[in-house]
Order: C-alpha cells, then sequence, then structure tokens
C-alpha cells in the first residue's frame, strides 16, 4: 500500500465558489466538483465510486489500485477548506455494495477522520443501495433540507413537482465546447436553476456529455448551462455553446 499524502495544500486559500440559485436556494458551485450550500454549512458531493480499482481487480480487470487514495486525498483537501458541519455524499460512494468492506485500514481511518464532528449523509445510489459497511454517518434513499432534495438519481420531468430543487449525480455529466480553434472537453456541473446535477467526483469516473439522450427528460433543450471544472475556476457556458462528441 502507498503511502499517504496530503494534497490539502492545493486547497489552503478560503474557497471561491460560483454563486446560483437552484429553487431559490443559494449555493455555491467550487471547481474541485463540489457543491456548498453556506447557509447549511454543508457540503456536497456526487459519485466518488470508491474502491472501483479492486472491484474491477475481482473481476480480472487490472487498473491502477490508487483511485480510493486519490480520491480521499482530494476529498480531505475540500473538507479542510469548507469545514463543513455536514457532508451529503450523494449515491454510488462505493463501486460495489463490498466496496465499503475491503477498504484498507488506512483509508477506513482517514475517512473516519474526515466524519469526526460532523453530520454525514450516505444517499443510497444503484452502485450500492445498501447502508457502507462499518463507517458512521446516516443512509438514506433521499432527504430534503429547505428548499432542496438531494437523491442520487435524478427524476424526470414528467414529475415536474419531484424535480423542484433537486440535486442530483449519477450521470457523470461532462461538456464540450470549441475554443481558440480547438475542442475542450471537461467534467461539468449542469443546472437550469430548478434542478442541478453534480459532476462525479470520484479519481476512476468518467464523463456523459450533456447534449446525450439521458439529459433530454431532465432539462429544456437549450435552457440550461454547464460549468465546466477548471484549474481554481469554473468556465460557465450556456446550452447553446456546447458542442456533442
Amino acid at each position: 500500500m502507498r503511502v499517504l499524502t496530503s494534497h490539502m495544500d492545493q486547497f489552503a486559500a478560503a474557497p471561491v465558489c460560483h454563486d446560483i440559485q437552484v429553487n431559490g436556494e443559494t449555493i455555491g458551485l467550487h471547481d474541485s466538483g463540489v457543491l456548498w450550500w453556506p447557509d447549511e454549512a454543508t457540503l456536497v458531493v456526487a459519485d466518488l465510486h470508491l474502491e472501483k480499482g479492486s472491484s474491477y481487480a475481482r473481476r480480472g480487470v487490472m487498473l491502477p489500485p490508487y483511485d480510493t487514495e486519490a480520491t480521499l486525498e482530494k476529498l480531505a483537501g475540500v473538507i479542510e477548506a469548507f469545514d463543513p458541519a455536514r457532508v451529503i455524499a450523494l449515491g454510488d460512494s462505493f463501486h460495489d455494495p463490498d466496496g465499503s468492506d475491503r477498504l484498507p485500514p488506512a483509508y477506513r481511518a482517514l475517512l473516519t477522520t474526515l466524519q469526526l464532528n460532523r453530520e454525514w449523509i450516505w444517499v443510497t445510489g444503484n452502485h450500492d443501495p445498501v447502508a457502507p459497511v462499518r463507517l458512521c454517518g446516516e443512509t438514506v434513499e433521499e432527504i430534503k433540507i429547505g428548499g432542496l432534495i438531494f437523491r442520487h438519481e435524478p427524476v424526470g420531468n414528467h414529475d415536474r413537482r419531484s424535480c423542484l430543487g433537486e440535486v442530483s449525480g449519477h450521470l457523470h455529466p461532462a461538456a464540450r465546447v470549441r475554443r481558440y480553434g480547438r475542442s475542450i472537453r471537461r467534467s461539468c456541473f449542469v443546472t437550469d436553476g430548478i434542478r442541478l446535477v453534480l459532476p462525479a467526483f470520484g479519481a476512476l469516473t468518467g464523463g456523459l456529455n450533456v447534449t446525450d439522450d439521458a439529459f433530454r427528460p431532465l432539462f429544456e433543450a437549450k435552457r440550461y448551462s454547464a460549468f465546466l471544472l477548471g484549474n481554481n475556476r469554473l468556465y460557465p457556458f450556456t446550452a447553446s455553446r456546447l458542442i456533442g462528441d
């Protein structure tokens, strides 16, 4: 096992967020891929997919085994920076139902340390539909706080009342734009002010272009914005500026 190293210095400065409103609530989007809700001192993160490497290894597919370390170090950095009273993990926190049971002792200890003195809510996902084994925190299918409702998988617009204030993950949104004659593709937040989908936070997670058919039941055509993750900043683009893969 590799020795854990700290990446907290990259978040040493006071965090700068891009403030938006979702269903009347003011929240901040951070270039690390997390949501910060200052009124509730709540940090929200989606799709950690911890122990994805070991999950693939069990099936004979060998990936670099350091995804959990990289993801937890990054998470430790943002928690150190924001010092939230509450953390909400929006499902698929582990890549399979047994993932939390496979956590090596050093990673389990780090995660336990991150949970100290704060409320921790695990939202279940399609990869981890049960409560994590031997870890603290409350496990829910979804939870409503103020004007926001946190769940793993977004619901379709056919049930619009259920999507008001929805904050979700699951789809691993990414966006492509053309700038200065070249194409740039990045993970992103996507929102229309009614609902918000967070990018995947995990080190071994890919991205699905927001122009894909999977997003069409969620957002009206050309009536949403994407906030692409950059180096120490976000890049906002309206839907009309986005291109397919």
